[in-house]
C-alpha cells in the first residue's frame, strides 16, 4: 500500500548556490578627490598578470580590476517544495504500472546540506567563469495516500504515506556570470549547470540556476569593503527520473505486510460496492455511456491498487536481492525566490560572503569564504 515511500529517496532538488567573484570591476567615477587620484592612476598602470583578457586596457580607461584567479568554499542548506507526477512502479524487473490516479502526494518536501569548492577565472572583465565539485547529505519527506474510487465512483484516501529517506549526492558543474560594474553599483546575471550523481538514479541529475542580482559596493580604508546585493533565483532541473533500490532496505516485512494486507481488504470492499453499485442499475442504465465510463474506471483503478499490493507483497517477502523499479517527473513547486546577500572583503584576497532565499515554497541559505590571487 506505501510502495511509492521508496521512490522519494532518489529525488535530488540539491541547489549548489551561486557567488559574486570579489563582486566585478568597477569604473571609478565621481569627483572626491580619492576617486579622481584612482582613476588618474589607474591610466599609468602596467597591468601584471594575463587574466583577463583586455585587462589592461579597462584599467586604463579607469576601471579597479579583482584579482583575476579565486578559490572559494562554501556551505548550503536549501529547502524546497517539489511537485511529482507519471508516477510508475514496478517489481523485480516486472512491468511498469502507471499510478498517478490512485497514488496522490499531498506534499513532499527535500532538504539539502552540503558544501562545494569553486575555482573561478576572470576570462574577461566582464565576464567570470568557474567551476563547481560538491558533496551534499540530502532529505527528502513526503506526505501522500492509495486512493480508490467507491460505489457513486468518488475516490477516498485508504492509506497514507508519511516516510522520509536520506542519501547522499556528488556534483560537478560550471557557471558563467556576466556583470558590469560603475561608481560601486554593479548587476551580475549568475548562471550555472551542474549533474549530480546519486547511486540509486539510472543517469546524472541536470540542474540549471539562473540568479540575476544588482547591489552596491561601499568601500572603506585598507581595501576593505562591503558589497551588498538583492536578486533572484530560478531553478530549472530536468524532469524524468528513474532507477531501481532494493527491497531489503524499504519494507521491514512484518511492519509493512500488515499496511498491505489492510489494503487488500479496503480494495476488497470497494470493488464490491463498484459491483454492486452496477448490479443496481436497470439494463437501460447500464447502457449509459456516462455511467460505462465510470464503471470501466473503477474497475481499472481497482485492478490497478490490487496489483500494486500484490507486487509489494511479493516483493517484500522474496528471500533474496528482490528490487523494486520506479520512474517519475519532478518539477520545484515554485521556479522562482527573492534573495539577498553581502560580502565582506578583508582586503584583495579574502572574502566572506553570505546569502539568503526566500518568498517562496523555497528557502537557502549559502556561507562561504574565498581566497583571490594573481595570475
Amino acid at each position: 500500500m506505501r510502495t511509492t515511500c521508496f521512490l522519494m529517496a532518489v529525488f535530488l532538488f540539491f541547489l549548489h548556490g551561486n557567488s559574486i567573484a570579489q563582486y566585478t570591476a568597477d569604473k571609478i567615477v565621481g569627483q572626491k578627490p580619492k576617486n579622481v587620484s584612482l582613476a588618474d592612476s589607474l591610466k599609468h598602470v602596467t597591468y601584471p598578470y594575463m587574466l583577463p583578457i583586455w585587462g589592461q586596457k579597462v584599467i586604463n580607461k579607469g576601471f579597479d580590476l579583482p584579482f583575476p584567479v579565486g578559490m572559494s568554499v562554501q556551505y548550503i542548506w536549501q529547502q524546497s517544495d517539489i511537485i511529482i507526477d507519471n508516477l510508475q512502479v514496478g517489481f523485480n524487473h516486472g512491468p511498469m504500472r502507471n499510478c498517478d490516479d490512485i497514488i496522490r502526494f499531498d506534499k513532499a518536501t527535500a532538504t539539502t546540506n552540503g558544501a562545494n569548492i569553486r575555482p573561478d577565472f576572470w576570462v574577461f572583465p566582464f565576464l567570470n567563469v568557474y567551476g563547481i565539485l560538491a558533496k551534499s547529505k540530502n532529505t527528502t519527506a513526503i506526505n501522500a495516500g492509495l486512493w480508490i474510487p467507491d460505489s457513486s465512483n468518488s475516490w477516498k484516501k485508504i492509506g497514507n504515506i508519511n516516510t522520509k529517506a536520506d542519501f547522499d549526492a556528488t556534483t560537478a558543474g560550471f557557471g558563467l556570470t556576466p556583470t558590469f560594474g560603475i561608481g560601486g553599483f554593479f548587476m551580475a546575471l549568475d548562471m550555472n549547470f551542474t549533474w549530480s550523481d546519486i547511486k540509486e538514479l539510472d543517469k546524472p541529475a541536470y540542474i540549471f540556476i539562473f540568479g540575476p542580482r544588482i547591489g552596491k559596493n561601499v568601500k572603506f580604508k585598507n581595501e576593505q569593503s562591503l558589497a551588498l546585493w538583492a536578486g533572484g533565483f530560478r531553478v530549472h532541473m530536468n524532469s524524468g527520473t528513474s532507477g531501481s533500490l532494493s527491497i531489503g532496505d524499504l519494507f521491514p516485512t512484518g511492519q509493512w505486510q500488515q499496511k498491505i494486507d489492510s489494503g487488500y481488504i479496503k480494495v476488497a470492499n470497494g470493488q464490491q460496492q463498484v459491483n454492486a453499485w452496477w448490479s443496481s442499475l436497470s439494463p437501460r442504465d447500464q447502457q449509459n455511456p456516462g455511467n460505462i465510463a465510470k464503471y470501466n474506471t473503477a474497475n481499472a483503478a481497482l485492478a490497478k491498487a490490487g496489483q500494486l499490493l500484490e507486487g509489494a507483497s511479493e516483493a517484500v517477502n522474496t528471500v533474496g536481492n528482490s528490487t523494486v523499479q520506479y520512474s517519475l517527473d519532478k518539477r520545484p513547486k515554485d521556479q522562482w525566490n527573492f534573495l539577498i546577500g553581502g560580502q565582506y572583503q578583508i582586503n584583495k584576497h579574502l572574502q566572506i560572503r553570505a546569502e539568503y532565499g526566500f518568498l517562496s515554497s523555497r528557502k537557502q541559505f549559502i556561507g562561504g569564504l574565498q581566497y583571490r590571487f594573481g595570475f
